[in-house]
């Protein structure tokens, strides 16, 4: 029976859940970040074109986002911990058997879907209940926790590639999916909140008087609820930041994908196009935190915020196929990582803002599996592209528009939320100017 909790403690134990979660992280999201190494390697195994090989990665990203609502339903039935702990287990089976490497098909199905389903049920937990602990510094912890993907990405570029060479690509597989059982270790530590650190916090937080009562209405906890919202589809803001995450998603796996072989068509060698990864993984890094400590300052809405870095991340892409050589790939890969990485700090604490955290569960899940279909269709369309073009970096120049596009859905989000704001002031002046006595305005504002 998982525990209740009347509003987030914003530290104490939370910090054990970030670090826990910082880990699952690295040990999902960085592996499907850099799978990318194995593009060339299961390519001249196969013998199959760029955009048969692209549906190893889409499958996992597609059931990734199809997993979360899942994933969301059961924490709610069950509690994170046990969906993280299952997710390791799925995570560990799907690249164990895509060590055999019987036929494509085999891969869609083990390194594809039973992979996507474990980093589904890891992920998506493990990023819940880092917002259910925290309330004030929720971008800050969030921010760290996500840094994880990059910290292991950085180590796990040159790493695996050593793998590669060592035991070839199949095992390889073997082996990440036995570190991957880590990520049972880290769900155990996911301790579910109780109500004991809600009142030392509202003890230690909230001044005498009634605002312990006001925080427990404005911060309750999700964790309360017991059923899935899938209403959420009917309340436009979510729809159209659902819309901005179907075209993001078609755009961020896109890069990862094709800037090893894209580094192997300029004739740059093997040592130093595991260095990219590297590259690209250090400065997300410091993306998301220098962008999660900006915004916990609250000196600009997240919402301008991400909208500012996706804008940045699309320039980048466009200017990335101009280089011609290691030293140019490598400054491009640098900038596009780093707005990257403030993206990522940023867009989940935007979804909390634009749902409230009474339907954060809900609307996690619900949004992972929308822009699914990006995740699904961008890669594959990204390999068509440059099967049609003959060259990688007609799928740079893709991804660059596509997030242009995903810019123009936040603009609209944030003009429509602007309106409703100022309708909701006129309506209070309106109730407030149709009370003709002073102790009537008392009474209505208790």
């Amino acid at each position: 029976m998982q525990a209740k909790a009347s509003c987030p403690p914003d530290g104490g134990y939370g910090w054990v859940v970030v670090v826990s979660a910082f880990m699952v992280m690295g040990l999902t999201a960085a592996v499907l970040k850099t799978f990318g190494l194995f593009f060339v390697e299961i390519q001249e195994h196969f013998d199959e074109l760029a955009s048969t090989i692209s549906w190893i990665t889409s499958v996992t990203i597609a059931t990734f986002h199809l997993g979360a609502p899942v994933a969301s339903s059961l924490c709610v039935k069950y509690s994170h911990r046990a969906v993280v702990i299952t997710g390791g287990l799925l995570a560990f089976s799907g690249m164990a058997l895509g060590f055999l490497g019987l036929s494509m098909v085999w891969m869609y199905a083990t390194t594809g879907f039973l992979q996507g389903l474990g980093i589904s049920f890891s992920w998506t937990p493990a990023i819940s209940i880092v917002s259910h602990y925290f309330s004030k510094k929720r971008a800050l912890a969030n921010a760290i926790a996500s840094a994880g993907e990059c910290a292991f990405a950085f180590t796990f570029g040159p790493f695996f590639q050593w793998l590669i060479g060592q035991y070839g690509w199949k095992g390889a597989l073997l082996i990440i999916g036995g570190i991957q059982l880590n990520i049972c270790v880290c769900g155990i530590l996911m301790r579910p909140l109780t109500s004991s650190c809600c009142l030392e916090a509202s003890h230690s937080e909230t001044p005498p008087g009634n605002g312990a009562s006001r925080i427990e209405k404005e911060d309750k906890s999700p964790t309360t609820h017991k059923t899935f919202n899938w209403m959420l589809v009917r309340r436009p803001e979510f729809v159209l930041y659902a819309l901005f995450g179907i075209l993001a998603a078609m755009s961020f796996f896109v890069p990862p994908l094709f800037l090893v072989p894209l580094s192997y068509s300029l004739g740059i060698d093997e040592s130093w196009t595991a260095s990219l990864l590297s590259i690209l993984a250090m400065v997300d890094f410091a993306g998301r935190l220098l962008c999660g400590w900006y915004a916990n300052l609250h000196v600009t809405k997240t919402i301008h915020l991400l909208t500012m870095t996706i804008t940045l991340i699309s320039t980048s892409l466009m200017l990335l196929p101009l280089a011609n050589n290691y030293l140019s790939l490598a400054i491009f890969t640098g900038f596009y990582g780093f707005f990257f990485g403030t993206t990522v700090a940023v867009h989940i604490t935007v979804l909390a803002d634009v749902v409230g955290m009474s339907n954060f569960d809900s609307a996690l899940g619900l949004f992972m599996l929308i822009r699914s279909t990006g995740g699904f269709l961008g890669p594959p369309l990204a390999g068509l592209i440059v099967d049609m073009a003959g060259d990688y970096r007609a799928g740079f120049y893709m991804a660059g528009a596509t997030l242009v596009l995903a810019a123009v859905f936040l603009v609209i989000l944030d003009q429509f939320q602007q309106r409703s704001e100022r309708g909701s002031q006129t309506n209070t002046k309106a109730e407030k100017s149709t009370l003709p006595y002073p102790s009537l305005h008392f009474l209505k504002l208790q």
